[in-house]
């Protein structure tokens, strides 16, 4: 095994003195060995997970349609909140990154090339929200998980915050914004800049430039929309295409048969109860998102890396692991409430695994972890809202990745590629 060890280990910092005596291609082959071992594992198993899971969001969905022309209650909030949030969280995230595409019998559905994606009506069946699926599929699963904390990552929190952080405001100003922030940011951040990830790749895809004078790591928000636009679409191919149907569908459509039943029950104020709920609903499940979604690679114990990596390789295991936090988790109404995603590190590890398979990882790489020496950060999901604040906020920064082991670990990696392709030939 080949140990890293470089003559500035006395420079480094007191938190990261572990890195002086990691041994990276050691932990590479544990962590590699294990992921091989959880996806040959996957079957009936991980099918009736998610069918159960499933099932638990339907239910969420079925409490709040029916009981939201009946007043504005918290009963219909919190149930079509959830509904919205564990669809994409759980059901949609996982689907979309390939977690059932070999275990599930439904291949016409439930696979990463089918789910949600190709027409307004796979869409609405499958995983109807604010991004449109093609989008989110470019922005998360290729550009936020193989770049991650580096500055081509879409999601780096500290670095898209840049403005709120400089900003010579009192702390409660910028408290404000990230409140806005917090209830708004699907539509108003999320679904516009996954959709320019989406012209990006068509570019790079068609081997076309970027429009000069366009920052490509430049987030695209709707106030960006509204003020200056932007070279890779318009206002109306945002709103007609994107939120457009969303927004029209879930705040005329879905409550319209209210309205009927209304009038006919003698009731006027149903319709009106339905769009309070639901637009209620909208404002918590964007908290509720922010959350659970903002939080996972934002920290002052978080690292940010300056190149970028192989895909699964040394680098990029390490990468996964001290870029992103777990919360708590071990049940499946734990781990509902999260959406799945208090098993940030495992899944980053193995983005194409199913849920099932992140609850039998978490303690074994915990495990290898401890045994390595390797941070492993398990925290409360609001101490991680916290720490995002201040990040937010400026009151605290991310880490940097000390720079000469940065390197080391991607020579190492070109070693290890080198390795591989004289023994295979």
């Amino acid at each position: 095994m080949c140990r890293s060890t470089l003559v500035d280990s006395p420079q480094l910092k007191r938190e990261d003195k572990w890195i002086a005596d990691f041994d990276v291609e050691g932990f590479t082959e544990e962590i590699r060995a294990l992921g091989d071992k959880l996806e040959k594992q996957q079957g009936e198993e991980d099918v009736r997970h998610l069918r159960k899971m499933v099932a638990w969001s339907n239910a969420c969905a079925a409490v709040g349609l029916l009981t939201m022309g009946f007043g504005v209650n918290i009963v219909s909030i919190i149930g079509l909140s959830l509904f919205t949030f564990t669809r994409w969280t759980m059901i949609a995230h996982h689907t979309c990154h390939g977690g059932y595409d070999r275990c599930h019998p439904e291949k016409n559905r439930w696979n990463r090339f089918k789910f949600a994606v190709g027409s307004l009506w796979r869409r609405m069946c499958d995983w109807f929200d604010w991004m449109m699926p093609e989008a989110w599929n470019v922005e998360h699963n290729n550009r936020h998980h193989y770049c991650l904390s580096e500055l081509d990552d879409p999601d780096l929190v500290e670095e898209n915050l840049v403005d709120l952080r400089n900003m010579k405001a009192p702390l409660f100003v910028k408290y404000a914004a990230i409140f806005f922030f917090m209830t708004t940011w699907k539509w108003f951040y999320y679904a516009p800049n996954t959709y320019k990830e989406l012209k990006l790749a068509k570019l790079r895809r068609e081997g076309k430039p970027i429009p000069d004078g366009v920052n490509p790591e430049w987030a695209v928000t709707f106030k960006s929309l509204l003020v200056g636009g932007t070279p890779f679409y318009s206002l109306w191919e945002f709103l007609s295409v994107v939120v457009g149907p969303y927004f029209i569908i879930r705040f005329f459509l879905t409550p319209l048969p209210y309205y009927f039943i209304g009038e006919y029950l003698g009731m006027p104020s149903m319709f009106s109860n339905a769009v309070k709920n639901l637009f209620l609903a909208e404002l918590l499940t964007n908290v509720h998102g922010f959350v659970a979604v903002v939080t996972n690679h934002a920290g002052n114990d978080m690292y940010r890396f300056r190149q970028g990596c192989r895909p699964f390789s040394g680098s990029f295991f390490v990468r996964q692991v001290i870029a992103s936090v777990d919360y708590a988790y071990g049940s499946d109404l734990v781990d509902f409430l999260h959406g799945y995603l208090n098993y940030q590190i495992e899944h980053h590890l193995w983005p194409s695994l199913s849920m099932r398979s992140y609850q039998k990882a978490a303690p074994l790489v915990r495990d290898i972890c401890d045994s390595y020496g390797i941070p492993y950060i398990q925290e409360n999901v609001f101490i991680r809202l916290k720490k995002t604040v201040d990040i937010m906020t400026g009151q605290s920064t991310m880490r940097w990745f000390p720079e000469s082991y940065e390197k080391k670990y991607l020579e190492i990696d070109v070693f290890t590629e080198e390795k591989k392709r004289l023994k295979k030939a």
